[in-house]
């Protein structure tokens, strides 16, 4: 029987999202689905007003289309500042509440609340003000997940500059592409960090990148790991000296569509492509996907296992802070000492909303499949986003770890998208490893090649209407905005992913165009056959791709990371084959089950099938500048060569 979350009373009453459905006179999760994007202008405006959202300037028009689909104007004629939403008016209406908690590997754990953290800002805004930065200005962000990291953000945003985050795991080569492409006149970084109690140094690598970035004027070094500061060149101050200058509360007075971030997605080869997020837009949508999906107010703590260069790292801060919530930050490996740390993580702290990737519950239970012997009560909320879930594991966080009382928010959108595109609602029925069906305002939906909606097959994702994130273009290149989300489908948004709606409405997210296998002329995603490799007892994780085959086109390969115990290999993939055969059908038993040592990840754990790919056919694996472990892909070319 497919498990099956049900809202219980509490949630039907008093959600934050059930309070949105009572102002808007609906009775369902879907009629208000169904609500949302009947009228969009007139949805998002409610949206501002129920969640409070101060505007200076009051906008005159909610979204003005004239310029078509492609390029709406959002809370027209406002004006705003992210800061005065997320920051101040907390600093000031809760001053000694918490807005940061920091815990970092070694068991360390600061703590800011919203007058100190607008203190911060302040003092990081005069240091950036008395250097010559100031509004319309790049400024790359290279921090690991610390409280200097908000501050930098929010300062950044505060002066009127534009925040480029860049992952923490980045070499200097990703840093200075990054860079270069956004013409940075100024960077924070740190002297390093700390993970799987190993040091990872992070300035060496800025300032190798720095070599080819001639508009970098200013680098500021957060003293993280207690290096002292040696300036190379002149440019280089200290993060104290930095807030040594201030306070300077002012905060500068955007507009609604004034550029508040310079996010790139880590794409697959080529340039670096840079998402233009704005003050109002980016505010709006990640203060709604908190409210209403992860359930946080005042005095709740919101907590995902991510990075601040990703999207997830800036929804995090301004979603939470945006409704007065409390963020925790964790600086390290969540499975050191051991596995339990993510428990204590939630015990320690009291978290209410706490977000996962499938690959990490993956790993938490192949070591033990019994619940974690802590408090968990805590949680309200479980979230979920980057990549497919199989249902055995699934199942097991959401009914043996947490009893069937979480629900677990799975949301799929991305870096253009500036939150989500899918997500289930604590106030109904979730199915299994179930997106739930579109987010809040979102006109999403599945069509096949000609644009026709589908239902209970695979198609393309689609958004047939604009919503405040959506990327205001592609930094300095409309050409490849245009070409890479409106090319496909004239007048439609082409995310380049496939989608299913199965008979039931639960909606899932197949992986990417380039993931999904084409088996004798059949489509197939690979989380549908990992789901099933999944449930085997020798199975600790697996990626699954497609190879070329002259008389299927392509076939399906299989790469799993073994169990202890594990029988040997010839056992195993028989086994494999015969489940895949029997579960998803015999045109798709793997043609080949190679056992491996380890998988290539993002430092987030999502497994990258394309590098997997790249290792079989000996060609370009793309960007691994955000891999975890980079070098597993060369194991794995190695084996298949061994192989062969």
């Amino acid at each position: 029987m497919v498990y099956t979350w049900h809202p219980s009373r509490d949630y039907l009453e008093n959600s934050n999202v059930a309070r949105l459905m009572r102002t808007l006179g609906v009775a369902t999760a879907d009629e208000l689905r169904a609500r949302s994007v009947a009228d969009i202008g007139d949805f998002w405006d409610r949206v501002v007003k129920d969640l409070g959202i101060p505007f200076r300037t009051p906008y005159t028009d909610v979204v003005d289309l004239s310029r078509g689909v492609e390029y709406p104007e959002w809370f027209v004629g406002g004006r705003i500042n992210i800061v005065d939403a997320a920051l101040t008016r907390w600093a000031r209406q809760t001053p000694d509440g918490i807005a940061i908690v920091h815990e970092s590997e070694d068991g360390t754990v600061r703590r800011l609340t919203f007058a100190e953290l607008d203190d911060q800002v302040a003092r990081a805004c005069a240091g950036l003000r008395a250097r010559g930065v100031g509004r319309g200005d790049a400024v790359a962000i290279y921090l690991p997940m610390t409280p200097e990291a908000v501050v930098a953000t929010y300062a950044v945003a505060s002066i009127g500059a534009m925040a480029v985050p860049l992952f923490s795991g980045f070499a200097s080569a990703a840093i200075s592409s990054r860079i270069r492409d956004a013409n940075a006149k100024a960077v924070i970084t740190a002297d390093g960090t700390v993970r799987r109690r190993r040091t990872a140094s992070m300035l060496p690598q800025m300032l190798q990148a720095l070599t080819s970035c001639p508009s970098v004027e200013l680098v500021v070094v957060v003293d993280n790991l207690g290096e002292p500061l040696a300036p190379q060149d002149g440019r280089e101050t200290s993060w104290q000296q930095l807030l040594d200058i201030g306070p300077d509360s002012e905060v500068e007075a955007t507009s609604a569509s004034d550029t508040l971030l310079l996010a790139y997605t880590s794409g697959t080869t080529g340039k670096p492509k840079g998402a233009l997020h704005t003050h109002a837009g980016f505010l709006v949508k990640t203060a709604s996907e908190v409210a209403y999906g992860f359930e946080i107010t005042p005095g709740r703590t919101f907590c995902w296992i991510t990075d601040m260069g990703w999207i997830m790292g800036p929804l995090s801060i301004f979603g939470t802070h945006a409704n007065g919530g409390t963020l925790l930050l964790y600086e390290g490996s969540p499975d050191v000492p051991d596995t339990s740390r993510l428990w204590q993580l939630v015990e320690r702290h009291q978290v209410s909303m706490l977000g996962v990737s499938p690959t990490l519950i993956r790993t938490l239970r192949a070591v033990s499949q019994d619940p974690p012997a802590v408090d968990l009560s805590s949680v309200r909320v479980l979230g979920s986003t980057g990549e497919p879930w199989d249902p055995d594991s699934y199942e097991w966080l959401a009914r043996d770890v947490f009893g069937s009382q979480v629900p677990v928010i799975n949301f799929s959108g991305g870096t253009e998208v500036g939150g989500s595109f899918l997500c289930p609602y604590p106030v109904e029925d979730i199915h299994s490893c179930s997106l739930g069906g579109p987010a809040l305002g979102m006109d999403v939906d599945v069509v096949d090649d000609k644009a026709r909606p589908m239902r209970g097959s695979i198609g393309e994702l689609v958004c047939r209407q604009p919503w405040p994130a959506m990327t205001r273009g592609v930094w300095n290149d409309d050409e490849r905005y245009r070409e890479a989300y409106w090319s496909t489908f004239p007048g439609l948004w082409r995310h380049g992913d496939y989608a299913l709606v199965d008979e039931s409405g639960s909606w899932f997210v197949l992986g990417r165009s380039d993931d999904v296998m084409n088996v004798a002329g059949k489509r197939v995603a690979p989380a549908e056959i990992e789901s099933v490799l999944a449930a085997d007892p020798a199975v600790a994780e697996s990626a699954v791709v497609g190879i070329p085959d002259v008389k299927k086109g392509e076939a399906v390969w299989v790469f799993y990371v073994p169990r202890a115990g594990a029988e040997d290999d010839e056992t195993v993939a028989a086994r494999l084959r015969q489940r895949v055969a029997e579960e998803v059908g015999k045109p798709f038993a793997p043609a080949r089950v190679i056992r491996v040592g380890r998988l290539p990840k993002t430092r987030s754990a999502k497994i990258l099938r394309r590098a997997v790919r790249a290792a079989v056919l000996d060609s370009d694996p793309g960007d691994l500048s955000g891999a975890e472990n980079p070098d597993a892909v060369e194991e794995i070319h190695l084996q298949v060569k061994g192989l062969r």
